[in-house]
């Protein structure tokens, strides 16, 4: 058995990185007037000012998750993936999402499969508290093999309410939110060890078959405008692609994971079968925290009364970085 990487499976996380600064270095225009951008780019959400208030907009899909809801022939719940994965990235910096758009690229529309993905969205909506006010489905034979499902998400605050990771400072406390299983992050990794070494209808020592079990919709983290109205909060992180690199969107500070939360029983499973070391496993996957408070020490019970299931997982330091106890992960 040889050892697989998430590059391997065909994601570059540092191919990535780079094409995207080459795409955000040519990105220099500024709207002249009101309503202008506010704040840098590289954060989980871009700024509007819009007054005494700022908008919010994110963008983001399902992913390949699309390609197991295809083997598994259910797309109930792909929908609530692609709120999540819009509004997940507003709640870090405290936005209040609102209003959410789709978009369906595919090579051919089906009934079933288009119901079915309204059923998951509305599910998110209801969960995240959101209008969908829209949206475009595109048939693009020859450009598109499959269904595509993306979505936009505009938030709303008060701009005195934003909270940017600004105020991190070592010492402040990492507390972990747990994961719901994979999310919609790194399937092009557990797919390839899915389909290289076992079958998505293979069942896991809690009863689920592989594929139901990546099927499992991402977490919605709503309870965090509750923690970040009642608690001094000095950061939020959504776990997302990259696992522990998503920290170093927020400060210079170095993150120390000392403690991190159990990961589920698929995440174990995809590591020990496909091989796979430990800092790929955590600069891959959520590996089981899917969201986290950076808080200063005395807000840690109030965070823990509010949210049963948090852990105090780390802790910020002076050096930069992200790290699994004692290993960096780059």
């Amino acid at each position: 058995m040889s050892n697989i990487t998430y590059r391997e499976a065909g994601v570059d996380i540092d191919l990535e990185s780079t094409a995207i600064k080459a795409l955000i270095k040519n990105l220099t225009y500024r709207r002249k007037g009101s309503f202008t951008m506010t704040g840098s780019t590289g954060h989980f959400a871009g700024l509007i000012d819009f007054g005494e208030m700022a908008l919010a907009l994110t963008t983001d899909g399902v992913g390949t998750k699309m390609l197991v809801a295809d083997k598994m022939q259910d797309w109930s719940t792909v929908g609530i993936d692609c709120v999540a994965m819009n509004v997940n990235d507003l709640y870090v910096m405290n936005m209040e999402p609102v209003a959410f758009v789709d978009y369906i690229a595919t090579d051919k529309l089906s009934v079933e499969k288009m119901a079915q993905i309204g059923i998951g969205l509305n599910e998110g909506a209801r969960r995240a508290n959101i209008d969908i006010v829209g949206g475009e489905t595109a048939s693009l034979r020859g450009l598109v093999t499959g269904l595509d499902l993306a979505g936009t998400c505009l938030g709303v605050q008060k701009k005195d309410k934003i909270i940017d990771g600004s105020r991190i400072q070592p010492g402040d406390k990492i507390l972990g939110v747990p994961s719901t299983g994979v999310h919609s992050n790194g399937l092009s990794l557990a797919r390839t060890v899915v389909e290289k070494y076992a079958a998505y209808d293979d069942r896991l020592r809690n009863g689920r078959t592989l594929g139901e079990e990546l099927l499992v919709p991402t977490r919605i983290y709503h309870e965090s405008l509750e923690v970040a109205s009642a608690c001094t909060i000095h950061g939020m992180c959504h776990i997302t692609g990259g696992g522990l690199l998503n920290f170093l969107r927020l400060s210079h500070y170095g993150f120390r994971i000392g403690a991190p939360i159990t990961p589920p029983e698929i995440f174990s499973w995809i590591q020990k079968t496909g091989d796979i070391s430990t800092t790929e496993m955590y600069r891959t996957f959520n590996m089981g925290m899917g969201y986290a408070y950076i808080v200063p020490s005395a807000s840690v019970t109030r965070v823990q009364n509010l949210v049963k299931e948090v852990k105090v997982v780390g802790e910020i330091i002076e050096e930069p970085g992200a790290w699994l106890r004692d290993t960096e992960i780059t």
